[in-house]
């Protein structure tokens, strides 16, 4: 079951999940896709992108979204803070 968000951002379950688990809003996600710090191919999956962001709302820690752009929609396919990136 995917959800679908007004900008075109969509959500797999697992993405729904961690949004949850990881206390991550919405708001962060559509922000690091949009206006990311920096951006890769993820290399295992070639179609994905990681998208990185520091969220000044936790303590300058860096997002990792990961997802694949299909025209103008975005699927989120997993989302964390990442602990090997730092500002």
């Amino acid at each position: 079951m995917v959800t679908v968000d007004p900008p075109g951002i969509t959500y797999s379950d697992h993405a729904m999940a961690m949004l949850i688990e990881r206390n991550i809003t919405r708001e962060w996600i559509e922000r690091t896709i949009l206006n990311p710090d920096a951006i890769e191919t993820d290399p295992k999956h070639l179609d994905r992108t990681r998208a990185y962001k520091a969220l000044p709302e936790r303590d300058g820690r860096v997002l990792r979204v990961v997802y694949v752009q299909s025209g103008q929609t975005c699927r989120v396919i997993t989302l964390f803070l990442d602990r090997s990136r730092r500002r």
